[in-house]
């Protein structure tokens, strides 16, 4: 319930940036190849053949948002497929993508579009962000299933950032085993990070902390084994912040 509240946040805030820095360039965008990294506007091809085998990525996933769409009863979409054929501007259309369409375009995104919806999460990367929302989406999955998180192995890990990039997440690039690099801790670290970075407060990290302070003494069931390090509540990203940004 927790993962879930959190990845909610971060994903009305990702449609609302990226509404407005598309929005900006136009209102139609995403249908625009312009806006996207070639390899996700041209066809997909097989390596060795060097013949076209899929649609592109750019395709599939107007395929995937237009059966979003056309699946929606909200009545402002209705309006949009009465009254425009369905073409929608990117403004509109992102109020019914999910963080998985979110993630897909962010990953296609040209540099200069990516590179501003990462540092208004305080991301100095398109590849750290675009990592970070697929595990996040991955997450909120397994989440959304009803699947156990603790001590669970991610598929789509959080890439780490080098050390100094991200101060508040230096830590992870201290744990070296395979627990370390792919626990459910490095994702929950980057949940906390990214609602920082959208309106500072820290109210769900406290919460994160609270909860598992809760869980009984067990060989297994340790910060630990999820990838956490020895003292973790102490870190500055999980200590309590004023309006202001400054730590009590």
């Amino acid at each position: 319930m927790l993962v879930m509240d959190g990845v909610e946040r971060i994903e009305v805030a990702m449609r609302m940036r990226v509404g407005y820095v598309l929005g900006r360039r136009s209102a139609f965008a995403h249908l625009d190849p312009e806006t996207f990294i070639p390899t996700f506007v041209d066809h997909q091809v097989d390596r060795e053949t060097g013949w076209r085998t899929r649609p592109s990525k750019h395709a599939e996933w107007l395929q995937r948002v237009a059966e979003r769409r056309d699946g929606s009863d909200e009545t402002f979409v209705a309006h949009f497929r009465d009254k425009y054929d369905g073409q929608m501007p990117i403004w509109a259309l992102t109020e019914i993508l999910e963080l998985g369409h979110l993630s897909r375009l962010y990953q296609g995104l040209n540099e200069d579009d990516a590179k501003e919806i990462a540092e208004a999460f305080r991301v100095p990367t398109k590849r750290l962000m675009a990592s970070w929302l697929a595990s996040v989406n991955y997450v909120r999955n397994v989440a959304a299933h009803h699947a156990r998180l603790f001590n669970r192995k991610l598929q789509y890990a959080p890439s780490r950032p080098k050390a100094g990039l991200v101060p508040l997440l230096d830590h992870l690039r201290s744990e070296d085993t395979p627990k370390g690099v792919f626990g459910v801790y490095n994702a929950l670290a980057v949940i906390a990070y990214l609602l920082r970075s959208i309106d500072g407060d820290t109210e769900w990290c406290r919460r994160l902390v609270a909860l598992l302070e809760t869980f009984p003494p067990s060989h297994d069931l340790t910060i630990e084994s999820i990838g956490g390090p020895q003292g973790w509540t102490s870190l500055e990203l999980w200590r309590p912040q004023r309006l202001d940004g400054v730590s009590p």
